[in-house]
């Protein structure tokens, strides 16, 4: 059983050997420890660090990709280098090394594909009242959305077994956090939590540069998921009220009319048949994103059975082409 602990990294010189030193050596259960990170574009000298570290695998892009495609990236080479379990942590050493044990064991016990570390959102004391509200209404709406139960969604300390690896999919190219788990949710992949512990804020989050930019990415990345996800729930509830509203107007001119006093009253019945129109063709859009969502599930199950056929040997190369390389 080999785990692999993987770090999305961009100028991360100055806290990277404090992050890798709280990493685990031995776990009970696992049998092989190894180390990725992803450079992501860094500008300083945050490969040398990590080699003289030790790492043993680097994913290399030669511009800053985002954190959504590092982590992409991350999952594409921890499976080529043989991972069983893939462990996704940070690099400013927020979360505690110790507590991946935490995350592993429901995953070696069959309990779960994907854990996420649940932060004690409430007692950190770094983080501002306002953002202490904000990451708990996020969360409570990545819930709804995705149907679980998973009480910190924000929180990018998780790990993922093998299967999990092979089948997630992130289309945005702001966060993988959300994502994930809304299609984890939808598309019925065991995801579970645990609380963990964080370590004292050694640096700002590189993540956003407001607490209301990141909100609105927010919004927009569960927004796009769960249409994506669930297309025709979502064109429905659009479509709804414009269809009940063009209704009662059209039943509001027919009352006129049985009275014989319709005649002032045709703007309301022209703008009735175009609330009635918008609603029905936003169902019918529905309708055509639901075929596309089928067609997707299907190209998503043929690229699993590609992966598992792809990454069927215990190691391999990453190709260069893709600017990543298992060292």
């Amino acid at each position: 059983m080999k785990l692999i602990i993987q770090i999305p990294c961009y100028n991360e010189a100055q806290t990277l050997t404090i992050a890798l030193d709280h990493l685990p050596k031995h776990i009970d259960g696992i049998d092989e420890i190894e180390y990725l990170i992803i450079n992501d574009g860094s500008r300083d000298n945050t490969v040398e660090v990590a080699r003289n570290w030790g790492v043993n695998h680097i994913v290399n892009f030669k511009q800053n990709q985002g954190l959504a495609k590092g982590f992409i990236a991350g999952l594409d080479g921890c499976l080529r280098c043989g991972a069983d379990i893939i462990v996704n942590t940070d690099a400013d050493d927020q979360y505690r090394g110790d507590d991946i044990e935490k995350i592993v064991r429901p995953i070696l016990n069959g309990e779960a594909d994907i854990v996420i570390g649940a932060r004690p959102i409430d007692d950190t004391e770094h983080f501002s009242y306002i953002k202490k509200k904000l990451q708990h209404f996020g969360s409570w709406t990545v819930r709804r959305a995705s149907n679980t139960t998973i009480p910190d969604a924000p929180s990018g300390f998780r790990a993922f077994s093998r299967e999990a690896a092979m089948k997630l999919n992130v289309v945005n190219d702001y966060t993988y956090t959300l994502e994930t788990i809304v299609q984890a949710g939808r598309e019925k992949i065991p995801i579970t939590s645990v609380p963990v512990r964080t370590n004292a804020e050694l640096r700002p989050s590189r993540l956003f540069k407001s607490i209301w930019g990141y909100v609105k990415k927010s919004m927009l990345t569960i927004l796009r998921a769960y249409v994506m996800y669930k297309p025709l729930k979502a064109f429905s509830l659009i479509s709804v009220p414009f269809i009940i509203v063009g209704t009662g107007i059209g039943i509001r001119f027919l009352y006129f009319m049985a009275r014989g006093t319709s005649g002032g009253h045709i703007q309301s019945l022209i703008l009735g048949c175009m609330l009635i129109i918008i609603g029905f063709l936003t169902f019918v859009v529905g309708i055509l994103a639901d075929t596309i969502a089928s067609n997707r599930r299907i190209l998503q199950d043929v690229q699993y059975h590609v992966k598992r056929i792809e990454y069927g040997s215990s190691e391999e190369d990453i190709d260069d082409s893709k600017q990543k390389k298992c060292v």
